[in-house]
């Protein structure tokens, strides 16, 4: 192996004197890198976005939910959360009821979709931190209160201490028309989720909201936190078919589903796409050793003559073209680390400077762009990539073993 490594060295010093090889060969380096800088640092923005998903959407939206058929809510619903919470898939759970209305301030009118929970409940703080200090604190003040998503305050320009009335269909035994109940509430402050959420949100205290929409029970449903959001779909299945009484079964797929599907095709489409550049890049490999094969087929026979092996010409040759694979790699890599973790701070820099918004928080349900650097994603990229290098190698290598020293001498 170490005759092998000298004679690779060898032949790519040799090489440096054919302008067209090196050229070809400093290209194939190049895209190896590129791709392998690109790829991971792509996957590490749809890692942050699927971070985010999870500590902004997931921290306001349950992972699941059940919810009433009949108008009186659930039954013994503080029994039922104890019971619950034993089970070891369950984080934790709270009892909500939810108001869909027509929020109105000033002539305007505006949708609004309000879920009442029990601020005493300590599983809130998932969903407190996108509140201000004093929007929470005047919220648990009184059980009039209302915190507003901030896309919703801005468009009926609103603001913490304002008087808003919610217009609340009302429900009739024989389907028919009742004017809606108008209730009145103070603005506390505002929810900052991100997103479409921030233009229809909006949270009040359970015990209004049951009393309002006219659940008996004090409780319209169950919100779930589960251990595991990825497996809200089986494990609402299993504890609604086994529940009291009849519910409706929902989980966050449902509702939020399509972001987290996003993520993920984007995640395979970039994977795949750039898995055949460096493929491509690899493909400059093979034709850098082709050529090196038929520019050193004196040299070759030469080494045949004097009782190199098959084994040993193929190594150098494959030496050879792993050596421009392994330094992109070796540099793509090194570079995506470095950069994947501050490309946070990269793109706020950017931004900041050219004036150019990335990622419009009116729009998707964060205004920054994520990173989170994955090992797991480098030794996939790193893996996948030698392994194109090693096989971009073989063909050439081969065609190296095959060259007639006789043959060769005599031309």
């Amino acid at each position: 192996m170490n005759l092998a490594w000298q004679l690779a060295s060898r032949f790519r010093r040799g090489k440096q004197k054919n302008g067209y090889i090196s050229f070809i060969s400093f290209s194939s380096t190049v895209g190896i890198g590129l791709g392998c800088f690109v790829l991971i640092v792509l996957l590490s923005v749809m890692n942050g976005f699927e971070r985010e998903l999870l500590n902004r959407i997931l921290a306001v939206i349950p992972h699941g939910e059940l919810y009433a058929v009949n108008s009186e809510g659930i039954e013994n619903w503080k029994e039922e959360i104890a019971r619950l919470e034993q089970d070891p898939r369950v984080e934790s759970i709270e009892p909500y009821t939810k108001i869909t209305g027509m929020l109105q301030h000033k002539g305007s009118l505006k949708a609004v979709e309000i879920t009442g929970l029990d601020i005493s409940r300590a599983s809130h703080d998932r969903w407190r931190d996108q509140v201000t200090k004093a929007g929470w604190e005047q919220f648990t003040s009184g059980d009039d209160q209302i915190l507003l998503g901030q896309g919703l305050m801005q468009k009926l320009s609103l603001s913490a201490g304002d008087r808003i009335g919610v217009l609340i269909p009302t429900a009739t035994d024989n389907m028919a028309f009742k004017a809606p109940h108008l209730m009145h509430l103070t603005v506390a402050g505002s929810l900052n989720v991100g997103g479409e959420m921030d233009n229809y949100l909006a949270m009040m205290h359970l015990n209004t909201a049951s009393k309002e929409s006219g659940v008996t029970s004090g409780a319209q449903g169950l919100r779930f936190m589960l251990k595991d959001p990825y497996d809200a779909y089986d494990t609402m299945r299993s504890i609604g078919y086994d529940f009291s009484q009849a519910v409706y079964i929902s989980y966050w797929m449902r509702t939020q589903g399509h972001l987290y599907n996003d993520i993920q095709l984007v995640r395979v489409v970039v994977m795949i796409s750039l898995t055949l550049v460096i493929a491509v890049a690899c493909f400059n490999i093979v034709s850098t050793l082709v050529m090196a094969v038929r520019e050193k087929q004196g040299a070759i026979a030469i080494l045949k003559t004097m009782g190199a092996g098959d084994s040993l010409i193929r190594r150098t040759f494959m030496i050879q073209g792993l050596i421009n694979g392994v330094t992109g790699i070796v540099c793509g890599t090194v570079a995506a680390v470095f950069v994947a973790p501050n490309l946070s701070a990269i793109v706020t820099f950017i931004e900041k400077q050219t004036g150019i918004t990335v990622l419009s928080g009116d729009i998707y349900f964060i205004d920054f762009l994520p990173s989170e650097l994955q090992w797991q994603d480098v030794v996939i990229t790193v893996s996948t990539a030698f392994v194109l290098c090693l096989l971009a190698t073989w063909y050439p290598a081969s065609r190296a073993v095959k060259v007639d020293p006789a043959r060769a001498l005599n031309g």
